[in-house]
């Protein structure tokens, strides 16, 4: 914060999130805490505004336990998805997040295609991602899960876990160094508040018991929330998804589905389309049974879900920009007067 424009202000960092309402925690202790007016006036999105774990810039109140944000300071990761909702907006889950949990039970709700939307949203975000297989007391074969994700989940490292049976803590170690901070996120019923409570060694959120009918959860976490840890890590609990969705990861998309990519790099031609092109690298490893057809579909799908997302995200940008032009030239005008007036 050596910019002038900070000048007066402290850093602070934003511990949860509760509609417009925040509480951030600083060199003052804790304090609620919401956005300027100016800052509402010049934000053009709604990710523009802070998220559970963002840095912020912030005036604290004089004998108050509140504060004024003035600023979000440079991310270095974010996650993000789409907002609920058919108008394509951007949300942001967690920000400056080391590493990120990808928790997914041994249950019947154990699903790779969820995994893999999953692992998308986590390359693109700047985290790392871990896989973690909650419930392992449940599961009859887990090896043979693990095997599952490590076949698409390249380069990524995967972890099963028991809260109930206390198994796999120390394979979690190496994320939840002192000073960094890591974050959970699955669908509903995953075990991630359970999770959070195991590795904390007391009860830090209240967790609900499953529908066995179908293994699903309700939802236990009904906000973002940081939460320190006795290893001096900071972690992320966020409330269960029924699904993601997808946003402008492009990127993240091609990491997570690198082996497809890196086959695509064999086709005759550059653009092929993994159809019926001739000399299709992706089609003989279809036909040879080296890629599964599943994990091909996947990745049609979700591409084509971006692509779309892309296209709804442009008209959105265009609109959002032109309606920041007229507030630009609203205010230069209320300026030009006000001077006239003088």
């Amino acid at each position: 914060m050596k910019e002038e424009r900070f000048n007066g202000l402290m850093p602070a960092r934003v511990i949860a999130q509760f509609a417009n309402q925040y509480r951030i925690v600083s060199e003052q202790g804790e304090l609620s805490a919401e956005v300027s007016g100016k800052f509402q006036f010049e934000a053009s999105a709604r990710s523009d505004f802070p998220g559970v774990g963002d840095w912020v810039a912030v005036q604290p109140l004089p004998g108050e336990h509140r504060a004024i944000i003035h600023a979000v300071l440079p991310r270095n990761s974010v996650m993000v998805r789409k907002a609920a909702g058919s108008v394509p907006v951007e949300q942001v889950i967690g920000a400056n997040i080391d590493t990120l949990l990808i928790v997914n039970a041994l249950n019947d709700d154990f699903n790779v295609r969820k995994i893999e939307r999953y692992l998308i949203a986590a390359w693109e975000s700047g985290a790392t991602p871990v896989v973690l297989l909650t419930k392992a007391d449940l599961c009859e074969n887990t090896p043979g899960r693990i095997a599952e994700v490590e076949a698409i989940a390249p380069g990524v490292s995967v972890h099963a876990v028991s809260a109930v049976l206390d198994i796999g803590k120390e394979a979690l170690a190496p994320y939840l160094l002192p000073g960094s901070t890591a974050a959970l996120t699955g669908s509903s019923g995953v075990g991630k508040s359970t999770l959070l409570n195991w590795l904390a060694g007391g009860e830090l959120q209240r967790v609900q018991d499953i529908r066995e009918s179908d293994a699903r959860g309700r939802h236990t976490t009904t906000h973002r929330e940081l939460f320190p840890l006795p290893c001096g890590a900071v972690m992320l609990d966020t409330p269960g998804m029924r699904e993601l969705q997808l946003w402008d990861a492009d990127e993240g998309w091609q990491e997570a589905f690198a082996d497809i990519e890196l086959l695509a790099e064999g086709c005759r031609f550059r653009d092929c389309r993994h159809q019926s092109e001739n000399g299709c690298a992706v089609r003989m490893a279809l036909d040879n049974g080296t890629l599964d057809p599943r994990r091909f579909a996947s990745y049609k799908k979700t591409g084509r879900e971006l692509a779309h997302m892309a296209r709804k995200e442009q008209t959105v940008s265009q609109r959002l920009k032109k309606n920041a032009d007229k507030r630009m030239a609203f205010q230069s005008g209320r300026n030009k007067r006000g001077n006239l007036e003088d």
